[in-house]
């Protein structure tokens, strides 16, 4: 138990996480406890554009300045924030003394904060910045900056009127060790009441595009897992979704997922729609592995049903894995690269175990022992490198707490072969209308660093009830 002290509660989340960046899920409180392992005193000084992080009782204060900028609020709440957050961040070096490789920095896209920074300071500030006062370690700096590049083109092709469309299936054959999605088991009943639902969601959205002007660049079918469906319900929904939006824009991608819900006629579905893209994710080729995290597939279903979608066409076919899966060793990674390299995907996923607070494996960590953060980095620098073999360059990251070691998720892809839904939803350019159960709406507004969410409830039932409330909150955020 950590007690946490400071004059602003308004950031207390914020500066919890960067504790928990050494101390893992600890519990973080600002009340009185008698059995605190840890008291931190968090402090800002506003009048001398400061913040100061000491442990108590007497321990010496870190003090870290902050720019202000007095036109802009919202500027200096950011400036604020993070002048506390580097002062923890300090402090938390004198007590656990671990170079973490993104820094101070614990937010999910690092990439769009350099970037950001670029546009407002210049690259050379920016790079500074990062290095100097966000103390993010020199190669986490390439990558971003090389993923930055990339992207480059991409960004500069949004229009104003653009939007993405993502349609979410959240249920699954079976929960993963490690998931903290919404996502059910895949039972009949609840799919065949869901799937309406669903349909309003989506005539909905049309309607809205139709109405706005908007134009559709890129369209994500998610989960979940879409193939639980049956082909018959896949082909009735892209036929519904085709009838209403009447295009999937510059690219459809459907997440197959896992190989044991894709068969022939699915695919053959995804195929006569015009979907290109798909990802079937095996996470690890190691079938001891996949029982212990709680799949229902072997490394020989992921391999016939990737021979299986090659055979029928696929373009552009992704692959996902975890580095640090419970009971798996630098060996074990390395094997599963083997395989991936000798089926030479067109996009290359690799993730870092996070142990979420709602998962399984948070509760059952004991049973579980799970790989060192020195193995992790190891494994995770594998990636990179059997990513290169195979001619794939990393062009989006995102990174989710309590990932071990503090490290990132990265997809790789060949020239050609990348998923602009990745980038656009990753770097928060393009507005997405979300369709679906615990989707989520995002209206960026260009120009004003901006982003405006309407969250779909994770209920079906409540959902379904709330389509009409749901659809107003939305033609009011974008028309």
């Amino acid at each position: 138990m950590v007690r946490l002290i400071t004059n602003t509660p308004q950031y207390l989340n914020d500066i919890a996480e960067e504790i928990r960046m050494f101390l893992g899920l600890v519990d973080i409180t600002p009340e009185p406890v008698e059995d605190a392992a840890l008291t931190i005193s968090v402090m800002l000084d506003p009048d001398r554009c400061s913040a100061a992080a000491k442990r108590l009782p007497d321990g010496e204060p870190v003090i870290v300045a902050y720019a202000v900028d007095e036109a802009d609020p919202l500027d200096r709440k950011r400036q604020e924030k993070r002048a506390e957050k580097r002062a923890v961040y300090a402090l938390m070096q004198t007590i656990c003394p671990t170079e973490m490789p993104w820094g101070s920095l614990t937010g999910i896209r690092p990439t769009k904060l350099l970037r950001e920074l670029c546009e407002r300071v210049g690259e050379q500030e920016a790079v500074r910045q990062f290095s100097e006062v966000f103390s993010v370690r020199k190669d986490k700096l390439r990558l971003a900056a090389t993923i930055n590049a990339v992207q480059k083109p991409f960004i500069e092709s949004v229009q104003p009127n653009d939007v993405d469309v993502y349609i979410g299936i959240p249920y699954c054959r079976t929960r993963c060790l490690y998931c903290s999605f919404g996502a059910e088991i895949a039972k009949k009943n609840a799919i065949q009441e869901y799937l309406p639902y669903l349909y309003r969601d989506i005539e909905n959205g049309a309607r809205l595009v139709r109405d706005g002007g908007y134009h559709v660049r890129a369209t994500y079918l998610g989960g979940g897992t879409p193939t639980v469906l049956e082909a018959e319900e896949l082909d009735a929904l892209l036929s519904h979704f085709e009838a209403q939006y009447g295009t999937y824009g510059t690219e459809c991608t459907v997440e197959a997922g896992r190989p044991d819900t894709i068969t022939r006629e699915k695919l053959e579905v995804l195929r006569r729609h015009g979907v290109e893209r798909i990802s079937i994710n095996p996470q690890t080729m190691s079938d001891e592995t996949l029982r212990r995290i709680g799949r229902a597939h072997t490394a020989a279903q992921i391999k016939d049903a990737f021979a299986l979608a090659r055979a029928l066409g696929f373009s552009s076919i992704n692959m996902d894995l975890i580095a640090g899966l419970p009971g798996e060793t630098i060996e074990d990674f390395e094997r599963t690269l083997n395989e991936i390299k000798s089926l030479r995907p067109d996009n290359l996923t690799v993730h870092t175990l996070a142990i979420k607070r709602s998962s399984r494996l948070k509760d059952q960590l004991d049973r579980y022992p799970l790989p060192s953060r020195e193995e992790v980095e190891t494994m995770i620098d594998m990636g990179f490198l059997a990513a290169r073999e195979i001619g794939l360059w990393p062009y989006y990251m995102y990174r989710q707490k309590y990932q071990n070691g503090n490290l990132e998720n990265v997809g790789y892809a060949a020239d050609g072969k990348l998923c602009v839904y990745n980038i656009d939803m990753m770097e928060e350019t393009t507005s997405i209308l979300a369709h679906g159960a615990g989707a989520m709406t995002k209206r960026v507004f260009c120009g004003q660093n901006r982003v405006e969410r309407i969250p779909n409830p994770k209920d079906v039932p409540t959902y379904g009830a709330k389509l009409d409330r749901l659809d107003r909150a939305k033609r009011e955020l974008f028309l």
